[in-house]
């Protein structure tokens, strides 16, 4: 290619901004961290594994997952 060539770039030009606007995953980026997320449900688990043990408390560890996948973390 001489110095007065020009060569287009055949890959498309994208933003930052486009890429979040597209949202390339199906799930949005969390507003929240993690930690202040799901404050009903992260008490209750808490709670329950300070007083029976983290065997006895799947049901509340699975619903603060479940409540963190609502609100957009890949738990």
């Amino acid at each position: 290619m001489g110095v007065g060539s020009s060569r287009q770039n055949s890959f498309p030009v994208v933003s930052l901004k486009q890429q979040e606007d597209q949202g390339s995953a199906p799930d949005s980026k969390p507003k929240k961290k993690i930690c202040c997320a799901c404050p009903e449900t992260k008490k209750l688990r808490d709670e329950c594994i300070v007083e029976h043990g983290e065997p006895a408390c799947e049901k509340w560890i699975e619903a603060h997952r479940k409540c963190l996948r609502a609100e957009g973390f890949n738990v």
